[in-house]
């Protein structure tokens, strides 16, 4: 079928893809706002590095949450996983082990964590609203029976290397300019450009629509930007941050596996209608079943980032994570009827939530108002995605 839109206007085209682009225009708009009010503040080399190191946890957290939100569920027990996996982490690492095989035992831990849970939600069929609630309460009081309710200090500082760490070759270093985060942006942005390219071939060779050229390379133009914006940020404080190369890493391979795999596709399938999908050849319990054992590697992970950034193992750790976690995905673009999310919408809606509380805290306006904010921003973000629904003709 020959694509009759290439000829729409900006506008139309604006329209007709808002839904995808608002949580980006909203990150933006945040941004600017609190630029103004806080004096440029918020947006110096210093600053946009600690937003990512101070919300890297919640941001490999939303990843998973996403995904479990496509299938239709949520997961109530991620802050609990999170210091449970951490404090164990801890332990580990005070054996004596190095920082890679406390990192992948740790992410095991969590896996066999999401495979108990997992396998009670998909094969049981119990609601994973109540077992992820049950998890949540379990998990946080084993954390305060491994560690006596009492924080696990880390043998060593290179442990906190993988959150407050960065990579700065000495050899890439000009004055207080670091040039390393520059050329692996350059570096990793052409190859964006290149695929991107091919895949627009690809589209238009099978008949598929595709953006007229002009938006193609404004989209592409803007996001370049962006990239490049960032890397000179980075360049400018102290290099690439260690937490953001393995946030990139993770967002990579979460993005190719939910854009070009049949598992990724499998998931929107569940997500989507579970009874439909299940007719249609997939194993549905299994999909929810790995989806969930995710989420429980990634609590891992995200148990482990959190522990260096405190250079310690907290008790009270991960507490309203899951908020954030959730929020994140739905601020995003995800839909709370399932089947509908991504990976980089809920990256960009849990930076939006970290602009916003990095914001408010440099205005020095308290905890309270803070928890109004994001309340009220969740709200908004849900009736947005009902309301652009019914617009629609989607129940």
């Amino acid at each position: 079928m020959k694509d009759t839109r290439k000829e729409d206007s900006f506008w139309e085209l604006a329209k007709h893809n808002l839904r995808h682009y608002s949580m980006f225009i909203m990150l933006a708009l945040i941004i600017t706002g609190f630029a103004f009010m806080t004096g440029y503040v918020n947006i110096n080399a210093r600053n946009v590095t600690n937003i990512f190191i101070q919300n890297s946890y919640i941001l490999v957290l939303a990843i998973g949450m996403v995904l479990v939100i496509i299938i239709g569920n949520i997961d109530l027990s991620v802050g609990s996983v999170v210091a449970f996996t951490g404090a164990l982490g801890a332990m580990i690492y005070n054996l004596g082990l190095g920082i890679l095989p406390t990192l992948i035992l740790t992410m095991l831990i969590g896996g066999f964590i999401g495979v108990f849970q997992g396998y009670l939600v998909a094969f049981v069929k119990i609601p994973a609203f109540i077992v992820t609630l049950g998890g949540m309460l379990l998990f946080r009081g084993l954390t305060y029976i491994v560690t006596n309710v009492t924080p696990v200090s880390l043998r060593d500082d290179r442990f906190r290397k993988i959150s407050s760490g960065s990579l700065s070759p000495e050899i890439f270093q000009v004055g207080d300019l670091h040039l390393f985060p520059l050329i692996v942006g350059v570096i990793l942005l052409s190859f964006y450009i290149i695929m991107t390219l091919r895949d627009r071939k690809r589209k238009i060779a099978n008949d598929f629509h595709v953006l007229p050229f002009k938006y193609f390379l404004l989209k592409t133009g803007i996001l370049s930007l962006v990239a490049l914006i960032l890397c000179w940020k980075f360049a400018n404080y102290r290099g690439l941050p260690t937490v953001f190369v393995v946030l990139a890493i993770a967002i990579g391979i979460y993005v190719f596996i939910t854009n070009n795999t049949v598992f990724g596709r499998y998931i929107y399938a569940v997500g989507g209608n579970a009874r439909s999908a299940k007719l249609s050849g997939i194993n549905s319990e299994m999909v929810i079943f790995l989806v969930h054992v995710n989420m429980g590697i990634l609590c891992g992970l995200s148990g482990i980032i959190f522990t260096a950034y405190m250079n310690s193992a907290l008790p009270q750790a991960g507490n309203m994570f899951e908020l954030d976690a959730i929020a994140s995905c739905f601020i995003g673009g995800a839909s709370a009827s399932g089947g509908i999310g991504t990976i980089i919408g809920a990256i960009t809606g849990g930076l939006v939530m970290g602009v916003i509380n990095n914001g408010m805290s440099l205005m020095n306006i308290g905890a309270d108002w803070q928890y109004v904010v994001k309340a009220s921003v969740l709200l908004l973000a849900v009736w947005y995605d009902i309301y652009t629904r019914k617009r629609s003709g989607v129940v």
